[in-house]
């Protein structure tokens, strides 16, 4: 039962970014369905693909749901957690410290909690690099307005 959980719970978010996309204001210029293409394709290739996800895990509906012990059992409800707040975390300080900072705090955060503070010197290098890396690209080969 609980296999069916997750198909489910995607073509939900489906058939609502669905409707939400057939709401969208049509463009002015140019062909007025334009704005919808993209989103609709999208939504519509989730829907797809949520059904297909259902009816192979609905054959299987009967045997042990092994994949969700896994994801119970060990150290992965802290890594699932502790990832959840550190995004929460990042969302909050990503306009207030910019992309730059705030991309350094989370990706080390996220390095600690994952990697320990044995290999510390590592996960800041990450941090740091792979952070201004990103900037730099974004913001000044791209020249993506970047908070």
């Amino acid at each position: 039962m609980y296999r069916l959980v997750t198909p489910l719970f995607f073509l939900a978010v489906g058939l609502g970014f669905l409707i939400a996309t057939l709401q969208l204001p049509k463009a002015r210029l140019g062909d007025p369905n334009a704005p919808l293409y993209f989103p609709a394709i999208i939504t519509i290739l989730l829907i797809l693909l949520s059904v297909i996800y259902f009816f192979q895990e609905f054959k299987h509906r009967k045997e042990e749901f092994k994949e969700l012990t896994m994801l119970l059992s060990g150290r992965m409800p802290f890594l699932l957690i502790s990832t959840m707040v550190m995004i929460l975390i990042y969302t909050f300080l990503f306009e207030r410290i910019g992309f730059l900072f705030s991309t350094i705090l989370f990706l080390g955060g996220l390095l600690f909690i994952i990697n320990g503070t044995k290999k510390w010197l590592v996960n800041i290098i990450v941090a740091v690099s792979f952070s201004a890396i990103a900037w730099y690209s974004f913001g000044i080969l791209l020249k993506v307005s970047l908070p």
